[in-house]
C-alpha cells in the first residue's frame, strides 16, 4: 500500500476502536508523528557530536478531541490490554513508579509539562495507533512528542522554540520514565522534512536541511526488524555505554584535559589519550575510538550526501556498524545476523544496527533494484540463523517524510 492507503487504514482503525471503547472523537483532529533513521552519529548525541538523519514513514497516529473537562482519556490500539487510560491533569503517579504500562508516557508528559510551569487545565479524549517497530526507529520519542504537542495545543500553549519541545520530550524519558536517552531521536523526528536530511550542530544549537545531491543512485532505506523485544534503555547496554563515556570524560578532566564530552577529543589529543590511558582503561578507550572515528567519518558522509554520492554514504554507514559492533560493543546477535545477510547481497550499500542496541532492528541503504533480492535473502536465511524469531521478523522499506503532520477532516 502507498502512504495514502496506509493512512486511511490507520484512521479507519482509530474510528472503529473509538466506537468499541466508547471514546467519542468524531470530527477530531489527527496528529501524525514519524519514526527516524539516523545516518550519523549513532550514540553521538550524549557524546556531543553533530547529528544527521531523516524522518521515515512508520508512524504514530493520535486522534484527539477536547472534552471540556480536566481529564485525559486515551486508548492505545497497540496496547489494548491496558484499556482506557484516564487521569486528572496534574494528578499522575510519581516519577519512576509506573513500570510496565505504556500509560507512563501520557503520565510523564503531564508531569513534565506541569513541572516546567506549563499550566494544563483542559483535557481531551484520544485514540492512538502506531506501526513503528519496537526497537531502532524511536517509537518512544515519537509518542512523547505527539503527546506533548497535543497537550500543548489543547491547552492553547504555543512554544515557538522547538528545541524546548525536544528538551521536554527528553525529560519525559529521563526524569519520569527513567530511560537515559539523549536528544537524537527527538530532534530527528520533530525537525524532519520530506525528502531532506536534518543536520543538528550541538555547538550552535542549529538545524540545517540538506537535500541529497542531484544525480545520485536510486536507493531505498530498509529497516530489518529482527523480531526481538528490546528492553527499555534503562535496562540495556545503552545505559552501560553512556555511563562508560561519562566515566572516561571524568577521568580525562581529572587528568587536566579541558573537555566537556568525547566529541571534544581532537586528533592530537586523541593520540595522546590513547597512548596514556589505553593500557589502564582499554574498554573505555575503545568507546572513545568509536566516537572519534565516527565523528571523522561524519564529515565525509555529509560531503558525500551533498554530492549525491550515496555509495560513499553507504560505505560509511557500514564502517559505523562495524565500529558499533567491535569498539562500542552495543550490537546484538540478531542485529548482526541481519547485517551479515545484508552484506551478502549485491546492491546493499551499507548496513548496521539501529538505535539503543542489544535487540530491535538493523538498517541498510540499498540500491532500489536490489531491495527484492535483500528481502528474499532475509526470508531464506534469517529463520535458519535465528529460528526463535522465524515468524516475528519484518522488513520495512521506508520513505523520507515530514516528522510531524496534522491531518484535519479525517475523523
Amino acid at each position: 500500500m502507498d502512504l495514502d492507503e496506509i493512512e486511511k487504514a490507520a484512521i479507519e482503525k482509530i474510528k472503529q476502536l473509538s466506537k468499541e471503547v466508547g471514546i467519542d472523537i468524531s470530527g477530531a483532529k489527527v496528529r501524525r508523528s514519524s519514526s527516524r533513521f539516523c545516518l550519523g552519529v549513532e550514540h553521538g548525541d550524549y557524546n556531543g557530536t553533530e547529528l544527521f538523519g531523516v524522518g521515515t514513514d512508520r508512524f504514530i497516529w493520535l486522534g484527539y478531541k477536547p472534552n471540556n473537562t480536566s481529564k485525559v482519556r486515551i486508548f492505545s490500539a497497540n496496547f489494548p490490554d491496558d484499556g482506557v487510560i484516564e487521569f486528572d491533569l496534574g494528578d499522575v503517579p510519581a516519577p519512576l513508579s509506573v513500570k510496565d504500562s505504556w500509560a507512563r508516557f501520557p503520565y510523564g508528559v503531564n508531569y513534565i509539562l506541569n513541572r516546567e510551569g506549563l499550566e494544563l487545565t483542559k483535557g481531551f479524549d484520544a485514540v492512538i495507533y502506531g506501526n513503528i517497530p519496537g526497537g531502532g526507529m524511536s517509537r518512544s520519542a515519537s509518542l512523547s512528542l505527539n503527546l506533548i504537542l497535543t497537550m500543548l495545543e489543547v491547552n492553547g500553549i504555543d512554544l515557538d522554540d522547538k528545541l524546548k519541545i525536544v528538551d521536554l520530550a527528553q525529560a519525559v524519558e529521563n526524569d519520569y520514565i527513567g530511560s537515559p536517552c539523549g536528544k537524537l531521536d527527538q530532534i530527528m523526528i520533530l525537525f524532519a522534512k520530506k525528502d531532506m536530511g536534518t543536520h543538528y550542530n550541538p555547538k550552535t544549537s542549529s538545524i540545517d536541511y540538506i537535500p541529497l545531491g542531484a544525480g545520485h543512485t536510486d536507493f531505498r532505506i530498509v529497516v530489518m526488524d529482527t523480531g526481538t523485544v528490546r528492553p527499555g534503555l534503562e535496562k540495556s547496554t545503552y545505559k552501560v555505554r553512556r555511563n562508560e563515556c561519562e566515566q572516561l570524560v571524568a577521568i580525562l578532566q581529572d587528568a587536566g584535559y579541558e573537555i566537556e564530552s568525547l566529541a571534544d577529543v581532537t586528533d592530537k589529543l586523541y593520540n595522546e589519550i590513547m597512548a596514556r590511558f589505553g593500557g589502564d582503561h582499554p574498554d573505555l578507550c575503545k568507546r572513545l575510538d568509536y566516537i572519534y572515528n565516527a565523528q571523522k567519518r561524519f564529515y565525509q558522509m555529509m560531503d558525500a550526501w551533498k554530492a549525491g554520492d550515496i555509495e560513499t554514504v553507504g560505505e560509511i554507514f557500514r564502517k559505523d556498524g562495524l565500529g558499533l559492533r567491535d569498539d562500542y560493543v552495543i550490537s546484538g546477535d540478531e542485529l548482526e545476523a541481519m547485517c551479515e545477510i545484508a552484506r551478502s547481497v549485491g546492491g546493499v550499500l551499507g548496513e548496521r544496527m539501529l538505535g539503543g542496541g542489544d535487540k530491535g532492528a538493523s538498517g541498510s541503504l540499498v540500491k532500489a533494484d536490489s531491495v527484492e533480492a535483500l528481502k528474499a535473502a532475509i526470508a531464506e536465511q534469517y529463520p535458519k540463523v535465528c529460528p526463535d524469531f522465524a515468524d516475528k521478523y519484518a522488513v520495512h522499506v521506508c520513505g523520507v517524510v515530514d516528522g510531524i503532520a496534522e491531518l484535519d477532516g479525517m475523523l
